[in-house]
């Protein structure tokens, strides 16, 4: 039984949301991003003082915390095994096949990542930004997809400023080789009833905008009713040849320019701002247009 409404599937004391030893595609458990204020967490690595800050701050925004060092009354496991067993936790580690991971860590080697894809598990996703469970959330909402940590904190300041609220907010991270990607997240944003408009952040690097953007003009332009889309590209003055700042912002052979991502979110309906600062007006004024403000 898949996971519905909080439920998750148990075998011999492993969970997942849509693990399973025949699953054929990474498009399986894309299900699992869709996260919610339930979903059992259960932390790794929290002996330091880094783990045991974002323990904290997970906490205090309401994260729903099952297992971890034992701190605020969390109880500590000797093995991820014997955690899962426990806790019955929806996202933390591959091997006891748990359908969703949150990783804040850069540089995981390309090796690696095509493991996580071949696995049933969703990896969200080197360099995300922290905390699934936030009180900011209200309504109407938009959903935000950002390869930047920091921007997707300024489109949540945007979007709250002008009244709108955030059905889901997906940091995927800035490497090169990130486990979830754009189209990734465009997939169950497309699908899910309580995202009324996306806010697509980019940055130069790479081709996951321009297949986000291929499949947004396949499967919501040509909708009676698409969802509003506002975009941002940052980069745009990068030179090629040099990286700004993650690893995969860097413009090589020809490929990765921020006017190439903007074309292609353009042809695919989307507003591209060239200001984060505008995001929250631009998705207000698209909301406004689409009949849903």
């Amino acid at each position: 039984m898949y996971r519905q409404a909080g439920q998750v599937l148990q075998r011999g004391g492993r969970r997942a949301f849509s693990s399973s030893a025949s699953r054929k595609s990474y498009d399986d458990t894309i299900k699992n991003l869709l996260i919610h204020k339930d979903t059992r967490v259960l932390c790794q690595g929290l002996t330091g003082k880094t783990g045991t800050f974002h323990v904290r701050e997970a906490l205090a925004y309401g994260t729903n915390m099952v297992g971890g060092v034992r701190i605020s009354g969390l109880p500590i496991f000797g093995s991820v095994a014997e955690a899962v067993k426990e806790t019955r936790p929806d996202a933390t580690a591959i091997e006891n096949e748990i359908g969703l991971i949150v990783c804040i860590t850069e540089g995981i080697p390309q090796a690696d990542e095509i493991r996580v894809r071949t696995s049933p598990t969703s990896l969200w996703s080197p360099a995300a930004s922290r905390s699934p469970a936030s009180l900011v959330l209200t309504a109407p909402e938009a959903s935000i997809v950002s390869r930047s940590g920091t921007l997707t904190y300024e489109a949540v300041a945007q979007t709250t400023d002008v009244g709108l609220g955030q059905s889901l907010c997906v940091g995927i991270g800035g490497d090169p080789f990130p486990g979830t990607q754009h189209v990734d997240v465009i997939k169950v944003f497309l699908d899910d009833p309580n995202t009324e408009g996306i806010v697509i952040i980019g940055e130069i690097g790479g081709s996951m905008e321009e297949e986000a953007a291929e499949y947004l003009l396949k499967y919501n332009k040509t909708r009676k009713n698409p969802k509003p889309v506002v975009g941002f590209i940052a980069g745009r003055t990068a030179p090629p040849g040099r990286r700004m700042g993650h690893a995969g912002a860097i413009i090589a052979g020809g490929k990765g320019a921020a006017i190439d991502k903007v074309r292609a979110l353009e042809a695919a309906g989307a507003i591209v701002t060239n200001s984060p600062a505008k995001l929250g007006s631009e998705m207000l004024k698209a909301m406004k247009a689409a009949g849903l403000v």
